[in-house]
């Protein structure tokens, strides 16, 4: 059996009472992770005015679909492009390491339109979410993920909207044909290009989004008795031999079934970039152990690997005098600064950029190469933080930070996380009734149910704007 037929016919044979139970429930802890993102990027980032603008210009702001943290509701188109555009907007959605990708943005939001569209349970979408994972993840790991980004493309684009049709699919029910043609019918709208980088574009977000909304227009199409075409990714112009020079198709079945990539799966903790995490961890721990007030500290250094140091290490100078949040994101400083300064590195602490007590710590924190670091990378992203207060050093390593699949997070940090996002635009109570309803969406008999919460009430969405 061929690459494509052998991801289609786990994808529509796949049973959430088959799966391992550890599977499920991660899943359904990625779920609530994205779930809290789309909340509050719904409004606080600066692009989200211009997609809804748009989304409404073409009509697609007039069905039965809902977007979370958003009372309207939207086409399932709408509702699928949003979800995953405000999925990718904050750069605080779940990373597949290996894979370089975002899997669940394109992926889940795909699967909740497809859910709305047919009334299907909360277990359908969930084994399609799932699903959606796997094809996403393994595709990108047969690339791989490497080779495909030097030709400039962005895989959580590209590989995702594999996965966000495999997810509509199975939510579908399609049997294992219908999922393949569902594959072959995307491959025509696969995209998305790193020229963001050139100029901080919006079109990193754009482009994830869009990846939902093709992946499940593919699966529509196909339930309507559209043909794709044969052989979507291992074909003489299928996508791996089109969209990198070596592939090797057959890892994307490797182990299939039995090794979860989902379970490969990082949510981030904070966000800014992955490399500052380990030293943030330290910073938190070292904190709350030896009750380290900011006033007390002389001097901090943050070790970081070679990758480390050039993201968000040096230059030194900029590093230290962050202007605006993606300044703050990818400086070292900031992140251990605010940190310390607070006790906490949340979304809301890029409203302290000008904080007095963050900015007397940004001078004081000096990032350096780590040859122990170094030594860990690229297997763990790690960082060693030492502290001088009091006359004394503190010192902490972190080899694997939180977050990562080795050290993942608990579900009380993830419900901290998600209220961290979602309080403010949804209301304490709201958020938590959200939360609990996304925890436990295999139960539900109908996933509408659950999308119904995701709307603000009128005062807190008043409050929020």
């Amino acid at each position: 059996m061929g690459i494509t037929a052998t991801l289609s016919e786990f994808t529509a044979e796949i049973r959430l009472d088959r799966l391992p139970p550890q599977v499920v429930d991660r899943a359904r802890f990625l779920v609530l992770d994205l779930v809290g993102n789309i909340v509050r990027a719904r409004h606080d980032a600066e692009s989200t005015a211009s997609f809804l603008a748009a989304t409404r210009a073409m009509g697609m702001a007039a069905g039965n679909a809902g977007v979370f943290g958003d009372a309207a509701r939207y086409t399932p188109a709408g509702a699928a492009f949003l979800n995953g555009a405000l999925a990718h907007s904050l750069d605080f959605d779940d990373t597949h390491a290996a894979g370089s990708l975002h899997p669940g943005a394109p992926v889940i939001p795909a699967a909740l339109a497809a859910g709305e569209m047919v009334g299907a349970s909360g277990a359908d979408v969930l084994a399609g979410i799932i699903a959606g994972y796997e094809v996403t993840c393994r595709v990108a790991l047969a690339l791989p993920a490497g080779e495909h980004y030097d030709r400039g493309y962005h895989p959580t684009a590209t590989c995702g909207a594999f996965g966000a049709a495999a997810a509509a699919a199975r939510v579908f029910s399609l049997d294992a044909e219908g999922v393949a043609s569902a594959l072959g019918t995307v491959l025509s709208q696969a995209a998305g290009s790193l020229q963001f980088l050139a100029n901080g574009a919006w079109t990193k977000r754009f482009q994830v989004g869009w990846a939902g909304m093709n992946g499940l227009m593919a699966a529509t199409l196909v339930r309507e008795g559209f043909k794709g075409a044969a052989d979507a990714l291992e074909g003489k112009h299928g996508f791996m031999r089109a969209y990198a020079p070596n592939p090797t198709p057959e890892r994307a079945v490797q182990d299939l079934g039995v090794v979860w990539e989902l379970m490969n799966t990082a949510v981030k903790p904070y966000p800014s970039c992955r490399y500052g995490h380990a030293g943030i961890d330290a910073a938190l721990a070292l904190r709350a152990a030896n009750d380290i007030k900011p006033s007390e500290i002389s001097a901090i250094r943050l070790g970081l690997p070679k990758a480390g140091m050039l993201l968000i290490g040096a230059p030194a100078e900029k590093k230290a005098n962050p202007r605006n949040v993606v300044d703050g994101q990818f400086s070292g400083p900031f992140v251990i600064a605010s940190a310390l300064a607070t006790g906490a590195m949340g979304w809301d602490s890029y409203a302290l950029l000008n904080d007095n007590t963050v900015r007397s710590l940004l001078s004081k924190v000096t990032c350096a190469l780590d040859p122990d670091v170094e030594a860990e990378f690229p297997t763990n992203m790690s960082g060693k933080l030492t502290i001088e207060a009091r006359g004394q050093r503190f010192e902490q390593t972190v080899v694997v930070p939180k977050g990562e699949p080795g050290n993942f997070l608990s579900e009380q940090e993830l419900r901290a996380k998600f209220a961290g996002l979602t309080d403010a635009v949804l209301g304490a109570d709201r958020a938590t009734t959200l939360a609990n309803a996304v925890l436990a969406i295999d139960t539900t008999a109908d996933v509408a149910n659950m999308m119904r919460l995701a709307a603000p009430l009128m005062s807190a969405r008043l409050a929020g704007e």
